[in-house]
């Protein structure tokens, strides 16, 4: 460290030491919001250090209250020396560093505002020379000896931004919600630079909420490392009370307790801005006390679902994000100048976030054409809006940075969402099928609440096309959209590694015009884990060769009618998971899918809008093949009747999930020697009338999923046979009439599901025999059936459902 630190003037030194630091770098444009801040705080605290200075001998070695604030201001100038270092490639890495220090500072120096003052005082000769040190740093703030008065700026509600567009909706909704009888927290949910604070702060400005609540709206921002001690002192200060000394955590909680009861007893709204993951504590004590005109308005990156429904911010619409641009960019009459067409573009880009609205707004302020025109030609060549808008990035990847210390496969998982195509509803079960190979997620509960996780943080958004909750791990139905400015983050962090360095590999390619390096062959192999290539409907299907040896997960999307693998997928021998994906006009043809053949790891499949007779023309042998999924796939006479047989080409297959195969009539016969077959899902296809007749061959079977087959008129008599089955899902098959006599046989059955059997007459008497039979789900008309039986079964559970009319099929 360069500075020395020699008795009482070690702070004074490294303070000046900082200033200069801060100085000397006030030219380097990347950082210079950061530097603004940083000086802005340094400002605040130069009359307190000069005073520390003047009456040092006075302290008599007394610094170790002081000691957080000289370690800070250490750490800083080292920081300050590395950035000024840097090259221009690193000097991103610095930013966010930049930023945490200027809050710790802003911290630091709330401390010595709160608590500090009352130390310095017992130190320094003259009480009346600290008082107007304290004067010069609060302003408008006077505090005498022994009477504590109300102090503006204390918990107060921040000035709105001068412009505020698209929030009259979410206000209106937002105050409904909030005023609900019953209802004492809200959570403002969404991802970094949405807009969350502005609307709060819109709300407590809000003429209806003042007129509510009065003088007794609160505002304390909490940020990622919330100090208890310090917004209960911040609570007391803005009441005016006497400010209460807190010997540990408990006292603190009780001050707050107090101040609550005491408050609360006129309507109060405490909006506690900024909340991280991981801080539910600080909500829990605000909580504790249940008022009725009690208010909590929390904004979080992240949704509290425990604390109530929360309240989901939206982006911008199109209209409302060109009017905040008109403000950042201060367009007024000189929009003339810049075409619409060109302002259109730009904010496109910015996808509806207000925060990357107004940053590349001003940052083009004032800006020739020919820079604007430069940032779009940058952007249309692929580079991302957070490239050239380093504050928009820091933003969004604080997010990933709580990720980084608390839950680092959490954010892998997020990262890896970044290898899908953008504006596409993405199934849960393709993560399902990556992450099990990839991280050893084997259950796929597991998976789905990884998703869950990366939702409550605003990281993406899970789509859930059904309603009802049965918690029987079916996920075909989940799916998972994220905003493009999300994705763009995923894919920088991908990027961020030089090519030949990447673990992910994700590649676009329009036309037939591949990446100059594929082009030139610059890498004669990459070791990328996972590779997902999109091509559009203009892709020719000649592949370059392109060698991936360690791939593991291959994703493969594409528009044409005819479609050919790469070569290159004969060489993966350590591949492990395949997805093929049709974005395009009915199902696609496939013309070499023999290249997969013999794959010695291959363990999933996932094929979506494929015409499986295309792949079934040469006969291939996956020994290793645990899972298959069809998807919206053409069946036709592919299944059985080509040259694959289901048993010969996948003989130890235990997972197979067919779903909206609309053309299927007729599962192959030979399905029923796949002994090793634990779960067979065949769901959403209307017109698979009949199961073969030997199904009851699949001894290992424990789930049959037959939900929304609606031609299904019965089941094999056969099915008795499936004694290892514990789950049968019948749900939406109208046309069952019966179910086998001999059902009772199977022994192991826990759960049946049978909703919407709208012909279902009766049941037969053997399901006395069902002994482990526990939940039975069903509407009203079928709970009736087993009335007469509900004696002898004394484990079961029926469990009753609403008529759901779910018409996703249709389309």
């Amino acid at each position: 460290m360069a500075v020395a630190l020699i008795g009482g003037t070690g702070l004074p030194v490294t303070f000046w030491t900082l200033c200069d630091s801060v100085k000397q770098m006030k030219d380097i444009l990347m950082f210079k919001p950061q530097l603004r801040d940083i000086k802005s705080t340094l400002d605040s605290l130069e009359p307190l250090i000069k005073e520390m200075a003047e009456c040092e001998r006075e302290l008599d070695g007394q610094e170790g209250e002081l000691e957080n604030l000289r370690v800070e201001m250490e750490g800083g100038v080292e920081l300050i020396r590395k950035c000024s270092k840097a090259s221009r490639f690193k000097q991103y890495k610095y930013g966010s560093r930049l930023v945490e220090l200027s809050k710790s500072l802003q911290r630091l120096l709330g401390i010595l505002k709160v608590q500090g003052i009352r130390d310095v005082k017992k130190a320094l000769v003259s009480v009346r020379n600290i008082e107007s040190v304290v004067h010069r740093i609060e302003g408008n703030c006077v505090i005498q000896n022994n009477q504590s008065q109300k102090i503006e700026g204390w918990c107060a509600v921040p000035e709105p931004p001068t412009i505020m567009v698209g929030l009259d909706v979410p206000l209106w909704e937002l105050k409904k919600k909030l005023f609900t009888d019953g209802v004492s927290m809200v959570i403002i949910t969404a991802p970094g630079g949405c807009g969350k604070t502005t609307l709060a702060t819109k709300l407590c400005k809000d003429a209806e909420v003042k007129d509510k609540f009065k003088s007794n709206v609160f505002f304390v921002t909490v940020s990622k490392k919330p100090n208890l001690y310090l917004i209960v002192q911040e609570l007391y200060h803005g009441t005016g009370a006497q400010v209460p000394d807190f010997q540990n955590e408990a006292t603190a909680v009780s001050w707050l307790q107090q101040f609550l009861k005491q408050t609360g007893q006129n309507p109060m709204l405490l909006v506690v801005d900024d909340v991280w993951a991981g801080s539910e504590f600080i909500l829990e004590k605000f909580d504790e006390l249940k008022m009725s005109d009690y208010k909590i308005l929390v904004t979080s990156r992240s949704a509290f679902p425990r604390f109530g429904s929360p309240y989901y911010l939206e982006c911008l619409n199109n209209e409302d994000a060109m009017a905040l641009f008109h403000h950042a960019a201060s367009l007024g009459d000189r929009s003339s100048y810049i075409s619409e067409d060109l302002q259109r573009k730009i904010v496109e880009r910015c996808m509806g976030f207000p925060l990357a609205i107004t940053v590349v707004g001003r940052s083009l302020c004032g800006q020739p054409i020919e820079i604007w025109q430069k940032r779009v030609l940058e952007w249309s060549r692929g580079c991302s809006v957070l490239e050239s808008e380093h504050d928009l990035l820091d933003c969004l990847k604080r997010s990933l940075d709580s990720l980084d210390e608390e839950k680092s496969l959490i954010r892998e998982c997020f990262i890896d969402l970044g290898l899908f195509p953008e504006d596409k509803r993405i199934s849960a079960t393709v993560l399902i099928d990556m992450w099990a190979e990839l991280y050893g997620i084997n259950e796929d509960i597991s998976s789905i609440v990884n998703l869950y996780e990366l939702a409550s943080r605003s990281l993406v958004n899970l789509v859930v096309t059904r309603n009802d909750k049965d918690g029987d791990g079916y996920y075909t139905e989940h799916f998972f959209t994220q905003h493009d400015m999300l994705r763009e983050l995923a894919i920088l962090q991908i990027s961020r590694e030089p090519l030949q360095q990447r673990t992910r590999l994700v590649i676009d390619i329009s036309g037939d015009n591949f990446p100059m390096w594929w082009k030139e062959q610059k890498y004669q192999s990459l070791i990328a884990r996972l590779v997902s290539i999109s091509t559009d409907e203009e892709f020719s299907s000649k592949w370059q060769n392109l060698p991936l040896p360690e791939a593991e997960v291959l994703i493969l999307n594409f528009q044409t009618k005819y479609y050919a693998l790469p070569e290159f997928v004969e060489e993966m021998n350590k591949l492990k998971t395949l997805v093929l994906t049709s974005s395009g006009i009915g199902p696609a043809e496939l013309n070499n899918f023999q290249l997969v053949d013999s794959k010695p790891n291959l363990k999933r499949i996932r094929l979506e809008r494929i015409s499986f007779p295309s792949i079934s023309r040469y006969p291939i042998q996956l020994k290793s093949l645990k899972k298959i999924s069809l998807f919206m796939c053409s069946v036709g006479q592919g299944f059985g009747n080509g040259s694959i047989h289901i048993s010969e080409a996948f003989p130890n297959l235990v997972e197979m999930n067919i779903d909206y195969c609309n053309d299927l009539v007729e599962l192959p016969a030979d399905l029923c020697d796949l002994i090793q077959l634990k779960k067979l899902s065949v769901t959403n296809s209307h017109k698979l009338s009949v199961l073969p007749e030997d199904i009851g061959n699949l001894v290992n079977l424990q789930l049959l999923r037959l939900r929304c087959c609606t031609d299904l008129s019965e089941l094999p008599g056969s099915i008795r046979n499936l004694k290892n089955l514990n789950l049968l899902d019948i749900s939406n098959c109208f046309s069952i009439k019966e179910l086998p006599e001999d059902i009772g046989e199977m022994c192991s059955l826990e759960k049946l599901n049978m909703r919407q059997c709208s012909r279902l007459n009766e049941l037969p008497s053997s399901v006395v025999d069902l002994e482990k039979l526990m939940e039975v789900t069903c509407d009203e008309e079928t709970e009736i059936l087993w009335e007469p039986f509900l004696p002898y079964l004394s484990n079961i559970h029926i469990k009753v459902v609403k008529e759901d009319i779910n018409l996703n099929w249709l389309h």
